[in-house]
This record gives C-alpha cells, structure tokens and sequence, in this order.
C-alpha cells in the first residue's frame, strides 16, 4: 500500500481539517477527554471508510477488508478497539504537547508498539516519479490501515510543525489540528464549525448585555 494519497472519495463522512494524517484520525471522535464522548469508529466498517476517505487504501482493498472483517467479526472488534486506543493515546499526546506538557508513558507505548508493527512491512518503491516508501499490505491483517497512522504521529513530533499544533477553542470540541496560517492566529477546527457557534454566542451574549 503505497503512501501517496490517492484522490478524494466522494462523499465525505468525517471532517479531514487537521492537516496531518494522525490528527485528521483522532479527528474521528469528538468531545474527547469529556464525559460525553462522540464516537464516529462504531464499526470496523467505519474503519474502514474512513482509510478510504483519507486515500490511504483504494476500493479493492477497502473491499477485501470488509470482507475478510466479515468472516472474522471478533479479530474486526479487536482490531476496533485497538484503533481507538491508538487513537485516544495520539490524542492525549498532542494535548499535552500543545500545552507544552510531557506526554504519558502508557501513551508513548501504545504509539511504539504499533508503529514497530508496521515498520516491518515498510518498503523503498521506485515509481516512475523516484523513490517513495510503502506499505506492503497484510492480505490477512485487519490492522494494517493503523501502521500509517502511528508512523504520521511518530512523525510529526519529530518535525518544526508540532508547534503549530493545536485544539480547537470550541468548548469541549476536542479537535486538533495543524495551524498552518501565516501568523498563528487559527482557533478552531473550522469557521463553519465551531467558529460560527462561539461568534454567534458572543453576539448574543453582547446585544443581551446592550438590551
């Protein structure tokens, strides 16, 4: 499985605003860290389109994994409960990093123990446009979708962009994302999001106050 994104697969069923890979994944979960979590991953089918949503699988293997899910529902279940935990360990990583705090150990090692599952299966590819890494695929793995996900969070906080990662101020909202505009000044996960919901609360909070 080559790394190269492929293009967008209409529609879209979960929001790819955060700039990297691993956040778009923690993405997948809103209120994180709150007593009232909203989860999307409710499936391994879920899993699964969201992998083809962020190009990193095509329809054939998309279909192959369902299938293969399909005639091992209990290795798909663990497979699920097992994207959520990487999932909620990059998350509480990131948080503590945007708040210049040091991440948990536990969570450290959920990341490494996955990423060292995949880096086996990492390969040079020559391509007619040079050289890229892939992934080679496990025709018999249901966890191989995760590998690039761990290697995006392991990445990037090797790299100058962890500083510009941050959560949106929307309340309890929880995403992160990568704020890439030129001066810093990003805040919430989307204008039409989170962004409107504070404006139109200030608004309302001012005329009441005027009134």
């Amino acid at each position: 499985m080559s790394v190269t994104r492929r293009p967008a697969v209409p529609p879209s069923r979960f929001g790819h605003i955060a700039g990297r890979l691993c956040l778009d994944f923690t993405n997948t979960a809103s209120r994180l860290g709150t007593d009232e979590p909203i989860e999307r991953l409710l499936s391994y089918d879920d899993l699964v389109a969201w992998a083809l949503e962020s190009q990193l699988i095509g329809r054939t293997e998309a279909k192959r994994l369902r299938e293969e899910a399909a005639r091992r529902p209990a290795e798909a279940d663990r497979v699920l409960r097992e994207a959520r935990r990487l999932r909620g360990a990059i998350w509480r990583i990131f948080r503590a990093l945007s708040r210049r705090e040091r991440a948990e150990p536990a969570d450290l090692e959920t990341l490494n123990r996955i990423l060292a599952d995949g880096m086996a299966s990492r390969r040079l590819h020559e391509s007619e446009r040079g050289f890229c890494w892939i992934w080679e695929e496990q025709p018999d793995g249901l966890d191989w979708p995760l590998w690039p996900v761990a290697y995006s969070a392991a990445e990037l906080t090797t790299t100058d962009e962890l500083e510009r990662v941050k959560m949106c101020e929307g309340g309890a909202c929880g995403w992160l994302f990568v704020d890439a505009s030129r001066n810093r000044s990003r805040r919430w996960c989307s204008m039409e999001d989170c962004g409107n919901v504070i404006k139109a609360r200030r608004h309302y909070a001012r005329r009441k106050q005027s009134g």
